[in-house]
This record gives structure tokens, sequence and C-alpha cells, in this order.
């Protein structure tokens, strides 16, 4: 039996925890609701100018559904967003096995290295990437004194390829740590049982490897494809007008187009593709650990 005085300090500790958590919970879940609540409110308001609109309608949700520039946008930002995906999480798969299975004594610098560039803005990063690909830039620089190319070309700045390419080097980080945490918890005995049955490198990769690291994939895939969805920045300083994303129009309606409501709409409409996107992984998660 556990004596009563051990357990009163246990109950006041855990009392006090929580009321030492209670102000920040409060304060955040209130602000994501407050702010997630008046982004539906507007979504279904009339635009007159005001703030808050006037009156209630499903306008603004006919329009998405049937201009179809709003479905060329949307099309165009999820193949942007998908291809940034794939291309930042089979860039990072590499570097975070590395990390995770050949690291050693040195995984805690190379786990640095790869938190280095949040110490830098992500507006320096996609500058940094709109002067490599310009076109008197390091890229065109290169080509031009190696021969490749007879003079500067513009084919590379202010095409969907710049964009993609900029989001894939600004998530890396994203897309490298969950893939590392998958495989730093994979038992190092499973690896030796392979090696033991006379089974060969790419054999444990793709029949021990791969499968213990596929949810940190699809959660490397999520936190990635997620934000780049919804990038309006990169678009905007390396994309041109063949690259513009539904985050850019949600953008001018809520700036040049003074459309609060219909910004709101779009708002919501890329938060349901989301969420949709969220459920649908969350399922293959679910169903390949199953």
């Amino acid at each position: 039996m556990i004596p009563a005085r051990t357990v009163v300090p246990d109950v006041r500790s855990l009392v006090f925890r929580c009321l030492m958590l209670l102000p920040g919970a409060v304060m955040g879940l209130g602000l994501i609701v407050f702010s997630l609540g008046l982004v539906v409110f507007l979504a279904f308001r009339h635009n007159d100018g005001s703030v808050l609109g006037a009156g209630w309608t499903w306008s603004n949700f006919q329009t998405i559904l049937t201009d179809p520039l709003y479905a060329q946008v949307a099309l165009r930002s999820v193949m942007i967003a998908g291809t940034a995906t794939a291309a930042t999480v089979l860039a990072a798969y590499p570097v975070a096995y590395c990390i995770a299975l050949r690291g050693g004594r040195w995984r805690s610098l190379l786990l640095f290295l790869v938190t280095l560039p949040f110490w830098t803005s992500y507006l320096l990063r996609v500058f940094a990437w709109k002067i490599v690909l310009a076109y008197n830039g390091v890229f065109n620089s290169v080509l031009v004194g190696s021969g490749i190319l007879h003079a500067p070309s513009l084919a590379f700045l202010n095409t969907p390829a710049a964009v993609v390419v900029t989001l894939a080097h600004a998530y890396a980080p994203f897309a490298i740590l969950p893939i590392y945490t998958a495989l730093e918890g994979l038992p190092r005995s499973l690896l030796e049982a392979a090696s033991d049955l006379g089974a060969r490198p790419w054999t444990t990769f793709r029949r021990v490897v791969l499968p213990a690291s596929v949810p940190g994939v699809l959660t490397a895939s999520m936190v990635v494809f997620i934000p780049t969805l919804g990038d309006y920045v990169t678009p905007a300083l390396v994309g041109g007008p063949r690259s513009i994303m539904i985050g850019s129009l949600i953008q001018m309606q809520f700036g040049r187009a003074n459309d609060w409501p219909f910004g709101a709409a779009l708002a919501v409409a890329v938060m349901l593709v989301v969420a949709g996107g969220m459920v649908l992984g969350r399922k293959l998660s679910v169903g390949r650990q199953g």
C-alpha cells in the first residue's frame, strides 16, 4: 500500500504543473480558435468594403468552384507543392540515413549543421536563390564560364522549377528530422540479424530499413506539403507569372483587392484540402503500421 504522504506531494505537483500550463494553453487555444473562427465567419460574408463584410452568402465558394481560374491555380499549387515535397523527401532521406545509421560520433555535429538554416531568415534564403538563378547570377556565370552556354539564359529564374528548387532547399530540414527520428529508432539487432542471414545491403534496406522509415517519410511529406501549398513569398520572388499559387491569390485578396471574405473563402478551401491530405496520410500510416 502506498503511504498517503507520498501520494499527496504527487497530487500537489500535478496540480501545480497544470496550473502553470493553464494560462499558455488557454491563450494558445483561444487564439487558434478565434483566428480560425474569424476566417470561417468571413468566408460566408458579402464584401461591402468593411472588415467583417455584410450579410451571409455562399457566393464566395460558388465562385471558387465555378471559375476555372481558381481550379487552374489550385491544380498548379498542388503540383508545385507535390513536386517540391517529393524532391525534398528524396533529397532528405539519404542525409537522414547517413546521420542515423552512419553518423557515429559525428551525429551531433551533423544534426547541428542540419538545423543551421533555421538561424537565418527564410526571406534571405529565398533571395539567395534569386541571386543564384538570376540572369547574371552564379549559375549562369558558371555555365558561361565553363563553355556550356555562350550567353546567360533566362530559363532558370521566374519558372516553376525555380520555385520547386527554392522550396525544396528551404524545407529540407523539416524533412530530414522526422526521417532521422524514424531511422534512429530502428533496432540495430534487426540489421545484424539481416546480415547474419546473408542479406545483401540493398535487400536489408528494402526489406528492413525502408518499411521502418515509412512513418517518418509520411510525416516529413505532410510537414513539407502543408506550408508549401500556401506559400506565396517564394512564387512572388523566384516564380514569375507562370508560378502563381493559391497563397498568392489569398494574399492579393487581403491586400490590393481588399476582398477579405473571398480571401477567407480561399483560405478555408485550402484548409479543407490540407485536412483531407492529413486524414489520408494518417490512414496510410496507420494501415502501414497495422
